[in-house]
């Protein structure tokens, strides 16, 4: 009887995890329905996968040379269909980082700003750790700099993220960039 509970454990437990913990997808995105053309770059339309490319490395060649080096290149999806981004967990948002594992990118979001800004909550969690990110780190931080050093081009941003930024700012202008990660570890 325990063997059979344990089996059956063993081969549902990650069957539901993958059907009802839809970021978890990004583990192995053809599961979802979508092409990886490289182990960091996927998209459910194959038409769109040089545009991809050149967004991932225009933005990765931006956030290494302006914010930091990253140890690990995400795993970026871009999704050019909402039904795509929608089967991992995502909804009104036009991007998500889930921790270290990949960034999902909305149809809307292939923008370089956009990219850029989910690469860098790769990289704080890189350098923070996801968990101090999730629980201890301050939003006006993560949503501030990812807003702000990314070179989002919107000034009327909805609040609190128009705050953020501006807290940040005004942060990162009194520790500098010298000491951006030093003092990021203890917020």
């Amino acid at each position: 009887m325990l063997k059979r509970f344990l089996l059956v454990s063993v081969l549902l437990v990650p069957v539901a995890a993958w059907a009802f913990i839809k970021p978890l997808r990004v583990l192995s995105p053809e599961l979802a329905g979508v092409l990886c053309a490289t182990d960091t770059l996927c998209t459910d339309d194959p038409l769109r996968f040089e545009a991809a490319k050149i967004l991932y490395e225009e933005s990765l060649a931006f956030v290494e040379s302006t914010v930091g080096k990253i140890k690990q290149r995400p795993l970026v999806i871009f999704c050019a269909t909402e039904a795509c981004y929608r089967s991992f967990g995502s909804g009104r948002s036009t991007a998500d980082t889930i921790g270290t594992i990949g960034i999902v990118i909305s149809p809307r979001g292939w923008e370089p700003h956009y990219i850029r800004h989910e690469m860098i909550h790769h990289l704080q969690q890189e350098r923070i750790g996801a968990l101090r990110i999730w629980l201890i780190t301050p939003s006006w931080f993560t949503e501030g700099m990812a807003y702000s050093l990314s070179k989002d081009p919107r000034m009327n941003l909805a609040e609190p993220f128009k705050q953020y930024r501006a807290k940040f700012e005004e942060w990162h202008e009194g520790v500098g960039q010298g000491r951006l990660w030093a003092e990021a570890s203890r917020l």
